[in-house]
């Protein structure tokens, strides 16, 4: 299906072969990256738990991002709010608008299930563009601190700053 269309972007559901180019480009880039997270997202998609999407630019897949609009993790988990989970956009593709985009389309998902979405943002500087656009678009922290490996951290606990750091942040929908 297909979300969203103009001249340069299409966003539309996720495909099984976008998952092992999206996870060569992120090699390439430098990632830390296995496919099997984006087959976990297309096989909840499949079971119409999550609504996987990836962005195309000119052609060329370019970004992705998923909706749980049941999620039960997190700040929010279980509490009847959809999360936003794994967004992301191929370097070579930033600032393109593509990002924006994604992120606009998901929050129109989620506007369908609840008036506020939330989402985990990870710490360490390779989120340092998608910090700066939650702010931009609204999101507020949440207040319950930083996470790690899906749990609150307490304070003062040894962690690595790695993918499982995260800070959890909110936004209300207009509907």
């Amino acid at each position: 299906m297909e979300y969203y269309r103009d001249e340069t972007i299409t966003v539309r559901d996720m495909e099984y072969s976008d998952a092992e180019i999206i996870t060569a480009e992120e090699i390439a880039q430098g990632w830390h990256a296995e496919a099997s997270k984006y087959y976990t997202r297309l096989k909840d998609a499949a079971e119409r738990r999550a609504v996987a999407l990836t962005a195309e630019y000119r052609g060329n897949v370019a970004g992705y991002v998923n909706v749980y609009p049941h999620s039960t993790w997190g700040a929010f988990g279980g509490k009847g709010y959809p999360e936003i989970v794994d967004f992301g956009v191929l370097e070579k593709y930033r600032r393109h608008g593509i990002g924006t985009k994604l992120m606009d389309v998901a929050e129109e998902i989620a506007a369908k299930y609840a008036d506020t979405v939330y989402l985990g943002v990870g710490l360490h500087s390779g989120y340092g563009s998608a910090q700066r656009m939650y702010i931009k678009r609204g999101y507020l922290f949440d207040g319950s601190g930083v996470w790690y490996q899906d749990k609150v951290l307490t304070p003062y606990a040894p962690c690595c700053n790695d993918d499982d750091l995260v800070l959890y942040l909110s936004k209300e929908l207009k509907k």
